[in-house]
C-alpha cells in the first residue's frame, strides 16, 4: 500500500517516541484503518490487544475512532516502545487537528514524552548495576 493517496488528501503529522522507537503519524479522515509500516495495524502489533488499544487509546477518548485512519512509519525498538510511540504521535496530530484537543489528551498523559530508556553498561560490572559474584577467597 503506497502513500501517494494518502498525501493527496488532507493530512495531520504527528511524531511520537518512546525508547529507542521513533513514530511518525499520518492522520487521514477515514474509517478507523491503522497501517504500520505498509502492513495492517493488527497483524504488525502481532494481534496483541495491549498494543492495539494503546495506539487507539487517544482516537477513543476524544470519541473520534471511527472518523481518521491512522498511517505510521515506526523504526527502532521493540514493539512495546513502537506502540507506546504511535500512541504519541496520534496525540500530537490530534492536537494539530483542533488545539481544543490538547487538554483532554494531556490530562490522560499522551503528549508527555516518556524519557526512560535502557541504562547503559559499566566497565567491572556483568550488566548496568549487576556485580560479580563476591569471593572471599
Amino acid at each position: 500500500m503506497s502513500l501517494a493517496p494518502i498525501l493527496s488528501k488532507v493530512h495531520y503529522l504527528g511524531t511520537g517516541r518512546r525508547k529507542s522507537a521513533v513514530a511518525r503519524v499520518r492522520l487521514v479522515a477515514g474509517k478507523g484503518e491503522i497501517i504500520i509500516n505498509n502492513q495492517k495495524g493488527t497483524p504488525y502489533l502481532q494481534f496483541n490487544p495491549a498494543y492495539i488499544s494503546a495506539v487507539k487509546l487517544p482516537l477513543e477518548t476524544l470519541g473520534l475512532e471511527e472518523n481518521y485512519d491512522i498511517f505510521v512509519t515506526a523504526k527502532g525498538g521493540g514493539l512495546t516502545g513502537q506502540a507506546e510511540a504511535i500512541r504519541m504521535g496520534v496525540a500530537r496530530a490530534l492536537c494539530e487537528i483542533d488545539p481544543s484537543n490538547r487538554y483532554p489528551l494531556k490530562k490522560e498523559g499522551f503528549l508527555t514524552r516518556d524519557s526512560r530508556c535502557v541504562e547503559r553498561k559499566k566497565y567491572g560490572l556483568k550488566k548496568a548495576r549487576k556485580a560479580p559474584q563476591f569471593s572471599k577467597r
